[in-house]
């Protein structure tokens, strides 16, 4: 499987908090985010990892160059107006029948992660089109709520909860290459934001599950740091 990783933000919300470094090389468990989920992905049997950082962060860019990895690596180096003008600058190296694309700073329990993996890998690629990652940990400024049916059939995306959206996007896509070709298009009309992307998938037509996780943590202020040492602590 192709696994890509966004890293091209800025991480504005952390400097402000007085984090020096760039988000990618902030540091859980003494490990940096960005080889966290690096190593992540090579134990979950991946066959490329491509990552874009934005055209400032040349200390990120420095490290990545070092660093021995010993699958397919593509370093993408372009500053985006947002996450989903960096999944369609990453689209270009996602040449496999499937993939899975992350932000650098999305922080789960490995365990987790794996049997995700393992039951994306499992659904027919001829009746789904993708399993997304969803929580009911609800910690995030802005969620994106996700509708299902009692089969954990996505149903909508939504800013705002209703009945059928006890969980939230956890951030973490599995999907089969045809939804690419809803990137492009979405691009093409100036669609903006990971969140209306999807729900372009919902309405052409895409088949996707949700996956649901007990907690997933983005590390957006520092006082996320200690929480997602925690969780990876109790991993």
């Amino acid at each position: 499987m192709d696994y890509a990783i966004i890293a091209a933000g800025e991480g504005s919300r952390l400097v402000r908090g007085g984090v020096a470094q760039p988000k990618p090389l902030v540091r859980l468990c003494g490990v940096p985010l960005i080889e966290r989920l690096i190593n992540v992905f090579l134990d979950n049997g991946a066959a490329s990892i491509s990552v874009i950082v934005n055209e400032a962060m040349t200390e990120v860019q420095d490290r990545l160059k070092r660093l021995r990895i010993p699958v397919t690596f593509h370093l993408h180096v372009q500053s985006t107006p947002s996450s989903m003008h960096s999944f369609h600058a990453l689209s270009r190296y996602l040449q496999g029948d499937c993939f899975c694309l992350t932000t650098v700073d999305t922080i789960f329990r490995e365990d987790e992660f794996r049997r995700y993996i393992r039951a994306f890998e499992a659904l027919p690629a001829g009746l789904f089109d993708g399993l997304m990652a969803v929580t009911d940990f609800v910690d995030d400024e802005k969620p994106l709520y996700v509708k299902m049916d009692e089969e954990g059939m996505i149903q909508a995306f939504l800013d705002r909860p209703d009945a059928g959206s006890r969980y939230v996007s956890g951030g973490i896509y599995c999907l089969r290459r045809s939804a690419l070709t809803a990137l492009d298009a979405a691009l093409a009309e100036g669609v903006s934001r990971m969140r209306n992307y999807q729900r372009r998938l919902i309405a052409g037509g895409f088949r996707l599950k949700a996956y649901p996780f007990g907690k997933i943590i983005d590390v957006d202020h520092p006082g996320d740091i200690a929480k997602a040492e925690q969780l990876l602590r109790s991993d």
